[in-house]
């Protein structure tokens, strides 16, 4: 009972600096709500749309004209620009006017009725990733469409079926099936990731920042008395509040996606209330063990945020972790978020038991208990050291 009520004195304590350093509500619910509002708004189509692309149409023919028609038609792309010639398109892909440009010669019909086989070109830059491969995908698709249809054409001029015309075009039938994402959403596979990634960061700073705090206006002693000088005590009192606070953050943001923006899922309610109770131990913690292993305001923030901002690359959302060097590989399982990132995944993405990803649950439960390997070492800073701006 003593030690509980040690800990409701601290809590309280911890109330108090909360309420009375404004720093602390901003990065604890304002900027993590924030940030979760701008990243699925800026990708609420899913994808990108209409994106920018340009046509050098020589020919000028009705055939030509169909091809332009057809291309800004996509969903993706949308003809804003129709130059004279190559070089003009050229000088507007490098001003960035546009991401791409269809070349079409000026003896495409021609070659076409005379069964030549025309050449048509498509241009793109690759400056911008995913513009460029977006609108390179609808230029490729534009160039296929085109040649089909124009080898349509022929044979059902020739007296040909239709059947038989749709089976020497397209041989073999596509069945896609896109697991999980059927829509092939950006928003649904990059801001799971990347919100809880800028949430883990306000986590690791803010418990560097706490326990700094103390170490600079020397309320750290007065900060142990309260726990008799028992650390254990004294750091659960104190973390108790954050991990409250950002459990109730991250709860509200998986309630946004899933409720109101309709992420898909096909794991439990309880896989994503555990996921986010070991997020946020997790990130707390590694705060913790910052401060500890390097017990300096400014340098177990700048750890923190280091290791924070290094694990949105390195989770495996944007490049896929089997993609990377094999001392990379390595690296990327001391970073949280990739563990949580694997746990969505497995757990509420794809639906699959908790059991299928034990170990990277385990993981994290690891960063949660890294604090108790330096314990003795913040509460020796606590009493002995000096703060050094």
């Amino acid at each position: 009972m003593k030690i509980l009520r040690q800990i409701r004195d601290i809590a309280l304590r911890e109330l108090g600096i909360i309420y009375r350093n404004r720093i602390y509500g901003f990065c604890m619910v304002v900027f993590p709500l924030l940030s979760a509002f701008f990243f699925t708004s800026l990708l609420d189509e899913g994808l990108p749309q209409d994106m920018p692309v340009g046509v050098v149409d020589l020919d000028n023919s009705a055939t030509s004209r169909a091809l332009t028609r057809k291309l800004d038609a996509f969903q993706n792309s949308r003809v804003v620009a129709h130059f004279n010639n190559f070089n003009e398109a050229r000088d507007a892909v490098q001003r960035g006017e546009v991401y791409a440009f269809l070349y079409i010669p000026e003896d495409m019909s021609e070659k076409l009725l005379a069964s030549r086989q025309p050449t048509i070109s498509f241009y793109y830059t690759m400056t911008s990733m995913m513009g460029g491969s977006l609108a390179m995908k609808d230029l490729k698709t534009i160039s296929a469409l085109g040649s089909a249809a124009v080898g349509m054409s022929v044979m059902t001029a020739k007296g040909l079926p239709a059947k038989q015309v749709q089976t020497l075009m397209q041989p073999i039938i596509v069945d896609t099936h896109q697991i999980a994402n059927p829509e092939g959403s950006y928003n649904v596979y990059l801001s799971t990731a990347m919100v809880p990634g800028i949430m883990m960061l306000f986590m690791m700073l803010l418990a560097a920042y706490s326990l700094g705090m103390e170490l600079k206006f020397d309320t750290g002693k007065e900060w142990l008395a309260r726990a008799d000088g028992n650390i254990v005590v004294a750091i659960i009192g104190k973390f108790v509040v954050h991990v409250l606070v950002f459990l109730a953050v991250v709860l509200l943001f998986q309630a946004y996606i899933y409720g109101s923006l309709h992420f898909p899922r096909l794991g439990g309610v309880e896989d994503i209330v555990l996921l986010c109770f070991l997020q946020v131990l997790a990130s707390v913690g590694f705060g913790i063990f910052a401060f500890g292993l390097m017990p300096s305001l400014r340098m177990s923030m700048s750890i923190s945020s280091l290791w924070a901002v290094l694990s949105i690359s390195m989770a495996g959302s944007a490049f896929p972790v089997m993609g990377m060097d094999a001392p990379l590989q390595a690296l990327s399982w001391l970073f949280p978020l990739r563990h949580y990132f694997m746990i969505y995944q497995i757990t509420v993405f794809n639906g699959f038991p908790l059991t299928d990803a034990w170990f990277h649950l385990v993981a994290l439960v690891g960063f949660t208990l890294l604090p108790w390997f330096v314990v003795k070492k913040i509460k020796n800073a606590m009493l002995t050291y000096v703060y050094i701006p």
